[in-house]
């Protein structure tokens, strides 16, 4: 823990520390301010009296062997709040970050009203690595969104933000999903052959079939192309290579960066495996951007002239920059094919084990896709809250993401503590969202608790006592200038998908769950029944 001292500040100090452990990870994104002297900050604690591990006990408990040492994150996470309560200090190790870990609701507004313009988000240190030092001759300082931060990132963001964010770019993509959709969740395509004739159950790999439907959609969006994943003759070795290689992406990145790691100082074999894998996705995407560019290429030399309206994302982002562009779709199959797969099998498992609640979806999917092959529209999508609703009860009750990480921009107080800038804070919503203090019948899949009521006779909208108590507690898409770019196109997918499966297919769950909670959500899709 963090020791101040006589003569130098807690702010000093924490500075100083933060840069003899670790210099680029302090990096304040704006002026910082002057240190605080209001009567809050003097009336906290000070910050070397926050629980904290030491450096033998985290040696001793994340070593081979050790209380920790086997643990995913999301069990380590609870772990440690089990042992240290709702706040804990957790000093780097090896040249990683030194966090502060906080389980309250109350601290992330505070963070996230003091992160400031250009918010530094921890994590990334190996892609950071991969794109900076790595394969430093392929990015040549375009490193995308995702392992950037100050002006770099804002830089970035600035350019991608319009063409991914606006809404009259994303509708572009509802006839192309639409058609992603009818390959996989029509009876008369993948699902029903894929079937067992007797039980109706998926097969044991239908994991795999829905990583190649969230891969083909992501692929209509950033490389402006379908894959033919989900046809007969779709066994694209490709695709198969790069769900290998976003596999092993999470789970070696998880370990290198939340674990003590020398990595920072030896290539080890798991770096070097995790440099392997996203060599592997940098090609692979780069191969399909340059597949994308000659088609464009080739359609401009026909003559073929789209109006600004109708051009894709690809196109859009090709006339910033090639490399922008192929960055851009890199990121977003790195960020949008797993976790979409994972947040789609949580809403699966949710709506199977309720059927009253698949019941109510369905009755209003009807109307929006009156016969099973009906197309979707834009004018009908609106009109579908009870399914977004379903999707975010999901979410809150398999969340995908595990916390929220900000460098505090100023001096704060948090859980009575003095805490001052430049502290990494990780926000850790895990316990929070199946809380009765946060969530009426938090144990129960209602997705009611997310629609508003309907106002009364004087125009005012009642209160919904299932509703979230804080809004900083379920964040599945972060908050603030770093949220998700990409939420616009990963909520239209679900919707798409969710829709056709429930219109086609009555969802059934007949076994003992199975979940491996490793860094995001799993299935074992074998067990579902699809009649």
């Amino acid at each position: 823990m963090l020791k101040v001292r006589s003569g130098l500040s807690i702010l000093q100090a924490q500075k100083a520390a933060l840069s003899v452990s670790s210099p680029l990870r302090w990096q304040p994104t704006a002026a910082v301010a002057e240190p605080r002297n209001d009567a809050a900050w003097l009336q906290a604690r000070p910050f070397d009296q926050i629980p904290s591990t030491t450096f033998l006990s985290t040696v001793r408990n994340f070593m081979p062997g050790g209380k920790y040492s086997k643990l995913d994150i999301v069990k380590l996470f609870k772990a440690l709040q089990d042992d240290y309560g709702n706040i804990l200090y957790l000093p780097g190790m090896m040249g990683g970050t030194s966090y502060l870990m906080t389980h309250n609701p109350k601290d992330f507004e505070v963070v996230f009203r003091n992160e400031g313009v250009w918010p530094h988000r921890p994590g990334s240190d190996t892609l950071r690595y991969h794109r900076k030092t790595h394969r430093k001759d392929f990015f040549q300082g375009v490193e995308g969104a995702l392992p950037t931060q100050g002006k770099t990132w804002s830089d970035f963001r600035s350019a991608v933000s319009p063409v991914l964010m606006q809404p009259k770019n994303v509708r572009l993509y509802y006839k192309k999903m639409s058609q992603v959709n009818q390959d996989m969740f029509s009876p008369l395509h993948s699902i029903k052959a894929l079937r067992d004739i007797d039980t109706q159950e998926a097969p044991d790999d239908f994991l795999n079939v829905i990583n190649r439907w969230t891969l083909e959609s992501v692929s209509v969006v950033a490389l402006d192309k379908q894959l033919e994943l989900l046809k007969e003759s779709g066994d694209n070795d490709q695709a198969v290579l790069l769900f290998k290689y976003l596999d092993d992406f999470f789970e070696l990145t998880a370990d290198l960066e939340m674990k003590p790691s020398i990595w920072r100082y030896v290539k080890t074999p798991k770096l070097m495996k995790l440099m392997k894998s996203l060599d592997g996705v940098q090609e692979i995407t780069s191969a399909y951007v340059d597949e994308a560019i000659e088609r464009l290429e080739k359609e401009a030399k026909e003559g073929v002239v789209r109006p600004e309206s109708e051009q894709s994302v690809l196109e859009k982002l090709l006339k910033i920059a090639k490399k922008v562009a192929a960055v851009m779709a890199m990121d977003m199959l790195m960020a949008g094919v797993d976790t979409t797969s994972s947040t789609f099998t949580a809403a699966l498992l949710c709506l199977a084990k309720n059927p009253e609640k698949q019941a109510v979806l369905r009755e209003e999917v009807m109307k929006v896709l009156p016969e099973k092959d009906s197309e979707f529209t834009e004018a009908s999508m609106k009109n579908v809250p009870y399914l977004r609703a379903c999707i975010k009860e999901s979410q809150r009750i398999y969340p995908l993401v595990i916390g929220n990480g900000r460098f505090l921009n100023r001096d704060s107080v948090l859980n009575g503590y003095q805490v001052p800038a430049g502290t990494c804070v990780s926000m850790v919503p895990l316990s929070l969202l199946s809380s009765e203090e946060y969530f009426l019948k938090a144990a129960e899949f209602l997705p009611e608790r997310w629609i508003r009521s309907a106002t009364d006779s004087n125009g005012q909208c009642p209160a919904n006592d299932l509703k979230l108590k804080n809004p900083f507690v379920f964040l599945p898409f972060g908050l603030g200038p770093r949220m998700c770019v990409g939420k616009r196109i990963v909520d239209m997918e679900l919707e798409l998908g969710i829709a056709r499966l429930i219109r086609n297919f009555s969802i059934e769950f007949n076994h003992p769950l199975h979940l491996i909670s490793c860094f995001r959500f799993r299935l074992l899709f074998g067990d579902f029944c699809l009649r």
